[in-house]
């Protein structure tokens, strides 16, 4: 017999079904599968109308191949808009909802079929893709982001199952989420403050070498936090103005999506000991230059170089305001330039929120604090990156990780307690593993005092003021944290913490939407199930919250009550029944 021939290409793969296709079938089957054919005919002819071929079904899935990206986007676009504007004509029951994944890779070809991680991949996006949506892997981002006038979400690095690097994901926004470039009118503005208000965008790195991305990063992480500290302005937080970077966009449309006046943009070139940064401000509502300047000096002058921006800025948007109301230190944070730069190398690591990156980042910063030793910011940084750990589930809570964590917290207030991020970041640690969660409060609001932008500090804030039993103050600050980071990647820890207030405030159809938001941004965030889970147990929404709990459970193998009411932080006694009784009546096992 002759053996089969395999051959290898690269090309793009679409992978599609359906959410939720078991329990339509057992709820009807006749009606799911007369209803999943008049769909199957319609994606399939999409993509013979782009071009592709379908190569692959099995129940309610569709794998198929294209050879070009553009037109796999477009044709999953269609598919979601065709199957909503249908999907609108039947009742709630009877509603199919696709989801889609579509990566460009390199696939293993037998007799006309598909296989390898070129095809995993894009199965494994579908899944992370909510209903109605699609998610693409990084390189299909990168081989479209300047050609289809659509928008994206960075969803970051992402662990899938059986693919053995993580996976850079974004999000398609479509619907009512949707505003491209060439359409900026469909989007609803925020508000203009009544202050100042301002979005530092990512700076170019000019330097002509990618590994110096995290310096041009890092002199923007700087300013933002240098002009944060202006009380009378309302500065976006870094992590929503980074939702541009390496995308085609116009001031306009930046100023309008994050509902501010002034945009700051920029570039940095490094070449050996010398740096020049250039920035411009522009009004966002008429595309007015304001202010451009340049900026020369060597690594020593670095932060000199960060003042003088951030003053200038100040200057040129409130001339009565003083530039000492910057109230930026004029010490150096560190005199050792090396330790100076592993931090910043460490920032973009610890912003990932994958647990990879969190291991690089503790490795940077604990390089930083050996060159150091009394470097707070990356003390304060290490400590908690050991909390993430536990928090994210990723180790467990072991006698020699509190202890490190706690220690470094406290070393890096002992050395400086004038740092809003120190502060948040160090009152976090404490509220979350000591004995007197009071701590960490009261750290974070004097971080709040000295930084009233910092969208970081209230999220991990209302946190701890949900583990101290306060949903009302907490949902307060959630809430002013969203509107200081509308775009923000890492969203889904705000939504999930303004669903636990909800909960607790017994408002819960909030509850059950501020989760399932949650759930769309990041799938594997635990807390998004609980709350979800036993938001939906408290609605009657039985069938919805079992199939939340077999989802928890493959994310926490072995969880039970008891087991999560031994291990939660959540101990105000009320909180912690809503918890519980939500948990048991959404099945969880006792």
């Amino acid at each position: 017999m002759a053996e089969e021939k395999i051959t290898r290409k690269l090309t793009t793969i679409l992978a599609a079904d359906v959410e939720g296709y078991t329990r339509l079938m057992r709820a009807d089957e006749e009606a799911t599968l007369r209803t999943l054919g008049e769909y199957r005919d319609v994606i399939d002819g999409l993509i013979a109308r782009h071009e592709g071929r379908v190569f692959s079904t099995a129940g309610d899935s569709v794998l198929a191949e294209f050879g070009s990206v553009v037109e796999t986007v477009r044709c999953a676009i269609s598919c979601q808009e065709e199957i909503s504007s249908r999907n609108a004509e039947l009742t709630d029951d009877r509603k199919l909802r696709f989801r889609i994944g579509i990566n460009i890779g390199d696939v293993m070809v037998r007799d006309g079929d598909l296989f390898g991680d070129g095809v995993n991949v894009a199965a494994r996006l579908e899944g992370l893709a909510e209903p109605g949506g699609v998610c693409i892997s990084g390189s299909v981002f990168e081989q479209i982001k300047h050609k289809l006038s659509i928008g994206f979400e960075d969803m970051g690095q992402q662990d899938v199952k059986n693919i053995a690097e993580p996976v850079h994901v974004y999000r398609v926004i479509m619907g009512d989420d949707a505003m491209s470039p060439a359409e900026p009118d469909k989007a609803e503005p925020f508000p203009l403050p009544d202050e100042p208000s301002i979005a530092i965008l990512a700076f170019d790195n000019l330097s002509g070498d990618p590994d110096q991305e995290y310096f041009a990063d890092g002199m923007v992480e700087e300013i933002t936090a240098a002009l944060s500290k202006v009380r009378s302005f309302f500065v976006i937080s870094r992590n929503s103005s980074f939702a541009f970077k390496g995308k085609p966009t116009e001031i306009k449309q930046v100023s309008r999506q994050l509902g501010v006046r002034y945009v700051l943009e920029g570039s940095v070139r490094k070449s050996g000991n010398r740096v020049r940064i250039t920035a411009q401000l522009i009004d966002g509502t008429n595309d007015r230059h304001v202010w451009a300047g340049q900026y020369d000096g060597t690594l020593e002058d670095i932060f000199d170089l960060q003042d003088q921006i951030a003053e200038s800025v100040v200057g040129a948007i409130e001339p009565k305001l003083r530039t000492s109301e910057i109230e930026r230190s004029r010490r150096k944070p560190t005199t050792d330039l090396n330790a100076y730069d592993y931090f910043l190398r460490a920032l973009p690591h610890a912003h990932a929120m994958t647990q990879e990156g969190n291991e690089e980042a503790l490795r940077l910063a604990s390089r930083a604090i050996a060159l150091d030793p009394r470097y707070a910011s990356a003390m304060a940084l290490a400590a908690w990156c050991y909390t993430l750990r536990v928090a994210q589930g990723w180790v467990d809570a072991t006698h020699d990780e509190t202890h490190e964590a706690l220690r470094l917290a406290r070393a890096a207030i002992d050395v400086d307690k004038d740092v809003p991020e120190i502060l948040w970041l160090a009152g976090y640690v404490l509220g979350f593993f000591g004995t007197t969660p009071e701590e960490g409060i009261d750290l974070i609001d004097d971080a709040l005092r000295l930084n009233p932008n910092s969208a970081q500090a209230l999220v991990y804030g209302g946190w701890l003021r949900l583990y101290n039993g306060d949903a009302t103050t907490a949902k307060v600050h959630f809430e002013r944290a969203l509107r200081l980071s509308p775009l923000d990647v890492n969203a889904y820890r705000t939504y999930a913490g303004l669903a636990f207030s909800c909960l607790f405030l017994g408002l819960i159809d909030d509850a059950v939407s501020w989760a399932s938001k949650a759930l769309h941004q990041n799938p594997k965030f635990a807390p998004t199930h609980r709350v979800l889970a036993a938001s939906l147990g408290h609605a009657g929404r039985l069938d919805e919250a079992r199939q939340v709990v077999e989802q928890l459970q493959a994310l926490v193998p072995g969880l039970t009550v008891t087991r999560f009411g031994n291990e939660t932080r959540f101990r105000h006694p009320e909180y912690f029944e809503v918890l519980m009784d939500g948990l048991r009546k959404a099945g969880l096992p006792a």
